[in-house]
């Protein structure tokens, strides 16, 4: 998934999908403990696309509070 689609999706359907990738990698590093041939790619897979949703989740949030977290430079 693009950023650019993470960016047109709602709050909640952010948490959502959040929940369900951290669910299926949870899964996932289990199946890994016992089945060797679990795919690796797979993994860094979704731990980038976490990553991008908990940046875009970060993002929002000084936008929703009303200030900025950068300091002009």
């Amino acid at each position: 998934m693009k950023a650019r689609e993470i960016r047109a999706m709602s709050d909640a359907e952010l948490r959502e999908k959040l929940r369900e990738l951290e669910d299926e990698l949870f899964k996932l590093r289990f199946r890994a403990g016992i089945d060797p041939e679990v795919n690796p790619g797979k993994m860094r897979s979704l731990r980038r696309e976490i990553a991008r949703i908990r940046t875009i989740q970060r993002e929002r949030e000084p936008a929703a509070a009303g200030g900025s977290r950068r300091t002009g430079a």
